[in-house]
């Protein structure tokens, strides 16, 4: 029995199904790291700003990953190039050195508190 044509096959099975199951977040080996590095329970997960809402605000908040809207590269990654350009960029984990938990342990990343209405 030759192994070779079944190999080759399990192997394209094998691909495609990882090309299905491919999204814009890191591969499924990478997503627990990354996910510790960024996630904060603070809000309903999947919670995100609208885009027009004032960068640092109350409002500028992604609650999936715990950190400013306006500042997250797992949900906007057009903005990593700048990160990397001020050398802000943790490569082992996939996130700004400055929101990676894993690297800094102790690092806070508070949400701004809710301005109170004019009365």
């Amino acid at each position: 029995m030759r192994l070779t044509p079944i190999l080759s096959r399990c192997s394209v099975a094998l691909l495609l199904s990882m090309a299905a199951a491919c999204k814009s977040d890191p591969p499924a080996a990478a997503q627990p790291a990354a996910a510790a590095a960024t996630a904060q329970p603070n809000e309903a997960a999947g919670a995100h700003a609208p885009a027009s809402v004032e960068p640092g605000s109350h409002e500028d908040w992604c609650g999936e990953h715990g950190v400013p809207e306006s500042q997250c590269t797992r949900c906007n990654p057009s903005l990593v190039a700048a990160f990397k350009a001020t050398g802000d960029w943790c490569e082992e984990h996939g996130v700004p050195e400055s929101q990676c938990r894993l690297c800094n342990p102790d690092l806070k990343i508070e949400r701004p508190p809710k301005k109170e209405a004019a009365q």
